[in-house]
């Protein structure tokens, strides 16, 4: 029997190309050797990427992806528990095309890394289907990043401007309330549909995140993919291929979508667990080397193209709030700009804590005005100065009038942590941001026409 990929290879190629032992019938094997979550498979033959069920009883199976192979075996790695499962247990290639059911009933749904819904609601039948790993955009075809977007946020909208089509880190340790600014983007975000990967996150927070961060109204125009930490690791990366395809298909539809994926870092860390099974040397940290080649991969699919928009925010884990750990260096240098969440303004009681001088958008020089770029460099600079004399401001060393530079520091400091506090349930306009930095920097100016 000829399966359909060998059909359409001699198609493609003609069958005289194609050597007389790859248009075979597909062939059972054995599972021959475990070690931790490898799986070897010799007697059968598959690609990169393909999919195999391996039998563990009558009636139970899995399902395990072709991740490399060695001395003829296929290595496998299981996208569910291995309990039952034994030496000599039978293992099948699966014909498919590695496809991502989709469609505009997906809104307000939750589902896994393999496309299950998981909320109780049922299935949906009639969706589109489209390729889990698609290609990157051309970079010729990308459209420039020119429009702002207006994510509800002050602090972002005026410090930090995102434009559609944009890729960006939010960076912050744990317990800085990412993941609860996260829920304010998706609410206030004006987008035609937002799709959001939690990847690796708590089972617990996965329910805190949809029925309390982001709440009935923003579930609404929300499609959510779910791998918590206690699914597999080929389930928790495939859960960030299957958003980002998603995504993909939506914005080829036209419209303008919000990729928010929590966290970068456990993709990342899942990829490295992957590659570490396969037998991949560590190169850094412990992460492998497939890790830095996906990485870009995954953030290149994101962007504008002629029909639409994807903006992607991707939180990356910075561990012991270490900005120059290795995923988090690898990010900064494939993202157009980074948010850096600060754990000492978050203990002031200011949120969002974003750390305005640690913080760029690379795309905010050509979105905004000059007024407006003014102000946001005014404001650094009285940052950065009041940082750097803080400690004699503290003890009462420094007196007023020595420089008028600090005594500006000083008097504005207090106005630009209040520019930054937002209530977590308010969203603040693009205009309103704007006036309200312009009233910090040029107290007499008003926003542009271009802004209102």
């Amino acid at each position: 029997m000829i399966t359909a990929r060998d059909e359409r290879l001699a198609q493609r190629f003609g069958a005289a190309e194609i050597a007389a032992d790859t248009l075979k019938p597909t062939v059972a094997g054995r599972v021959v050797r475990m070690i931790g979550l490898k799986i070897e498979a010799a007697g059968c033959t598959g690609a990169v990427g393909g999919r195999c069920v391996i039998k563990l009883a009558p009636y139970k199976e899995i399902v395990a992806e072709i991740v490399g192979f060695s001395d003829g075996r296929l290595v496998l790695m299981p996208e569910s528990s291995v309990d039952g499962l034994a030496i000599g247990a039978a293992v099948v290639p699966i014909e498919e095309d590695h496809a991502v059911s989709v469609g505009m009933e997906m809104r307000g749904r939750v589902l896994d890394g393999a496309g299950r819904f998981i909320d109780g609601a049922g299935d949906i039948s009639s969706l589109k289907r489209t390729a889990l790993k698609g290609e990157a955009l051309n970079p010729l075809e990308r459209r420039a990043i020119s429009e702002p977007l207006d994510v509800g946020v002050r602090a972002i909208n005026a410090l930090t401007t995102l434009g559609k089509g944009q890729r960006l880190g939010l960076f912050a340790g744990s317990g800085v309330g990412k993941s609860t600014l996260l829920g304010m983007l998706t609410r206030n975000t004006q987008a035609d549909i937002i799709v959001v990967a939690l990847v690796g996150e708590r089972g617990r927070e996965v329910r805190d995140f949809v029925d309390e961060t982001l709440g009935p109204e923003g579930l609404k125009r929300a499609i959510i993919v779910a791998t918590p930490a206690d699914q597999s690791p080929l389930m928790r990366v495939n859960g960030a291929w299957r958003a980002t395809a998603i995504a993909e298909y939506f914005r080829d539809q036209g419209m303008n979508v919000l990729l928010l994926m929590d966290s970068l870092t456990r993709f990342a860390q899942a990829q490295r667990e992957i590659g570490l099974a396969a037998g991949e040397p560590p190169v850094s940290r412990g992460y492998t080397p497939s890790v830095f080649s996906l990485l870009p991969r995954l953030v290149e699919r994101a962007g504008s193209n002629q029909h639409g928009s994807i903006t992607a925010i991707y939180t990356v884990l910075v561990e012991g709030d270490d900005l120059d750990d290795p995923i988090a260096d690898a990010s900064r240098a494939i993202l157009d700009g980074h948010i850096v969440l600060s754990r000492k303004l978050a203990d002031e009681g200011v949120f969002p804590a974003i750390d305005v001088s640690a913080s760029i958008s690379r795309a905010m020089v050509s979105l905004v005005d000059d007024s407006h770029y003014a102000g946001l460099q005014v404001i650094k600079e009285q940052i950065a100065t009041y940082h750097a004399n803080r400690d004699l401001i503290t003890i009462g060393a420094y007196q007023r009038g020595s420089d008028p530079r600090i005594d500006a520091a000083i008097a504005a400091y207090p106005q630009i942590m209040e520019l930054l506090r937002q209530p977590i349930d308010s969203s603040v306009s693009m205009a309103e941001s704007l006036s309200a930095m312009l009233s910090l920097t040029h107290p007499a100016s008003q926003p542009t026409d271009a802004h209102a």
